[in-house]
């Protein structure tokens, strides 16, 4: 298929959409972003795991082997 007939398959079909919107459930989307629903998540955070590197980067950060950018 030609690039001419591909991008005016593509033109239809985002008119289609544009123009033509399927119904929508405005409830189920506002349950949905309200949260209505009980969350199953749990997530614990151990301390002992995060590391703080800040300090060990700024040493390499001053003797990089990158070339000055040419002009």
């Amino acid at each position: 298929m030609g690039r001419g007939r591909a991008k005016a398959k593509q033109t239809k079909v985002a008119r289609e959409l544009k123009y033509h919107s399927p119904n929508t459930d405005l409830t189920a989307l506002q349950r949905e972003l309200g949260g209505a629903g009980k969350s199953d998540h749990h997530f614990e955070v151990d301390d002992n795991e995060l590391v703080d590197d800040e300090d060990d980067d700024d040493a390499d950060d001053e003797h990089d082997s990158w070339p000055p950018p040419r002009r």
